[in-house]
């Protein structure tokens, strides 16, 4: 049986009791994940829908699964493809905030009431300077993918819960509530006020 990172373990503990599951995944790559949505799928009667750029349709020959050659915002193939409402979304193909945007809000309302939507690739510690993957880019491009996760939320705490597991490179945990997204919301950030930084300037310094 294939040894699964810690996040895809997260993520088929949350899965593996949900009956007939469709589930939508949005990059392939080696078909790590996909060889476990398919496990829980043939657990549950349930089927998969993978979407990936690159050509992975020798991944599986799994009759539950569907491949789909394509970019996963050419939503005019894809929505009309899905004919029915999802139960899991999971996003994992390419790792840049206005995409992240972009794909979640176009699947957010294919996605059931209760439904889960699981975005990777969400948390920028373990590239921080000196960190075990130490890697300025990723660690740029997670930080701004975690805030653009947090502004949607920050415009629609009502429509879902929000939950970030920070193994790994971290996963977010969206649960459905309610359809129809607002835009996101900026978050204003207090720390580089004039007061904020004066405090910072002239608070006592600890004592070792």
């Amino acid at each position: 049986m294939e040894t699964l990172p810690q996040k895809l373990k997260i993520i088929k503990e949350h899965v593996k009791n949900i009956d007939k599951p469709l589930i939508l995944e949005l990059g392939v790559r080696e078909g790590v994940s996909t060889r476990m949505f398919l496990e829980v799928c043939d657990q549950n009667n349930g089927n998969l829908i993978s979407v990936d750029i690159l050509d992975c349709s020798n991944v599986s020959n799994n009759p539950r699964w569907k491949f789909i050659h394509s970019s996963d915002d050419n939503f005019e193939l894809i929505n009309k493809l899905l004919n029915q409402k999802i139960d899991i979304l999971f996003i994992d193909s390419l790792h840049e905030p206005n995409h992240v945007r972009k794909v979640f809000y176009n699947y957010y309302n294919f996605v059931k009431t209760n439904g889960l939507i699981f975005i990777d690739d969400v948390v920028w510690l373990p590239y921080v300077e000196e960190a075990r993957k130490d890697n300025e880019f990723v660690e740029n491009i997670n930080r701004l993918t975690f805030n653009k996760i947090l502004e949607i939320y920050n415009a629609n705490n009502e429509n879902m819960t929000l939950d970030i597991n920070f193994a790994g490179s971290g996963l977010g945990i969206i649960k459905k509530i309610k359809d129809n997204l607002n835009n996101e919301k900026k978050i204003k950030n207090r720390s580089f006020t004039v007061k904020n930084i004066l405090k910072r300037i002239y608070s006592p310094k600890p004592k070792n």
